[in-house]
């Protein structure tokens, strides 16, 4: 499923998922990838942050809100407070978090050569960070994640018919709870969600606990960051018009 309206996935192949340091150029932001609003979300077998075996979309709530993310991502760090608020303000849904390849791999946490190293940072995540949410991980060359369309911080709204409501290739907290509420309320949504970077303080945070090289992959990347997505997405979504979905969807 590729689709060129909205934007991005990574180009780099199957061996290159773990990058050891991050480029712009690992990502195309002009294509996204993976199931769009009205589409079968994918399900795949993953295990927990403590090592319990299940399947992705083993969920119980009406909805599931499926966030990708890792701990040296600085748009996830800064979105996880809202997100874990959506948990006491809707109680019934599901959370979970996909935790992916490190998105600003540094000497300090390096990207993970083996499933256990990214099933510890999944680990460091709840242990160090306090994340609530169930933390699910896939495999290590990222089978799910680059189903699900393979960026770093993405979010899903999946109901019980295993269709996707609302995504957003960068999460931003305000729409995916004002599209959840338009749902348990009875209304549709239609998927846009317009990227805001992260807070500066996380940013400063996050890179500089991922250790020596993370800052300065960052600062060459940020560039075309803020123009493709800040700018150029941002443009784009405004002129976009996706298909409005209820809770019902079937797909």
């Amino acid at each position: 499923m590729r689709h060129s309206l909205t934007p991005r996935i990574r180009r780099c192949d199957m061996s290159d998922y773990n990058y050891d340091a991050f480029s712009s150029r690992d990502y195309d932001f002009d294509i996204s990838t993976g199931p769009m609003p009205g589409e079968k979300a994918p399900d795949f077998p993953v295990s927990t942050s403590s090592g319990e075996e299940r399947h992705l979309l083993d969920f119980d709530g009406d909805f599931l809100v499926l966030e990708t993310g890792s701990i040296t991502c600085p748009l996830f760090q800064s979105r996880r407070r809202m997100m874990g608020a959506l948990e006491a303000e809707f109680p019934g849904i599901s959370n979970a978090v996909l935790y992916v390849r490190e998105a600003h791999p540094g000497a300090a946490i390096p990207s993970h050569d083996s499933f256990e190293d990214k099933r510890a940072c999944a680990n460091r995540l709840r242990e160090e960070d306090g994340e609530a949410r169930l933390v699910l991980v896939d495999g290590i060359e990222g089978a799910a994640h680059n189903a699900y369309g393979g960026m770093p911080n993405a979010v899903f709204i999946i109901n019980r018919n295993g269709c996707v409501l609302f995504r957003s290739d960068w999460n931003n907290p305000s729409a995916t709870r004002q599209a959840l509420a338009t749902l348990i309320a009875g209304g549709s949504v239609r998927a846009r969600s317009y990227f805001r970077p992260a807070v500066p303080t996380t940013v400063l945070r996050t890179l500089g606990r991922a250790g020596k090289g993370a800052w300065p992959d960052f600062l060459r990347g940020l560039p075309v960051l803020i123009w493709c997505n800040l700018i150029k997405r941002n443009i784009r979504l405004a002129f976009n018009r996706p298909p409005a979905l209820t809770r019902d969807t079937t797909c």
